[in-house]
């Protein structure tokens, strides 16, 4: 069985034991975080669909934290010609990686 959750204002399609990397949530390494916002259901070979309006009731998704991060950095580079003028800054985006339990 797999599903679609949203969290971060991203989506994710996500089956048990699946291992993903979503938007810093503010649990620690080892809790359960569970995902209520279930916008689609099906089985493995796409039969029994369920669609929410925007979400399923009574339907969520147990997952297991494994760790807090933060992703490779990316430059960002500003530049106007002509006028001297160049600025580069960096950022790290922070991340939970987390693994489904069960749907």
């Amino acid at each position: 069985m797999f599903a679609v959750i949203e969290t971060g204002g991203k989506q994710y399609l996500v089956k048990a034991g699946d291992v993903l990397k979503v938007e810093k949530l503010d649990v620690e390494a080892g809790k359960e975080v569970v995902f209520d916002k279930v916008l689609l259901t099906a089985d493995e070979n796409g039969e029994n669909v369920k669609l929410g309006n925007p979400y399923l009731s009574g339907v969520s998704v147990t997952a297991a934290v494994e760790g807090q991060g933060r992703h490779d950095k990316i430059r960002v580079v500003k530049y106007k010609r002509k006028v001297r003028y160049k600025r580069t800054i960096g950022h790290k985006q922070a991340f939970t990686k987390v693994k489904i339990a069960k749907v």
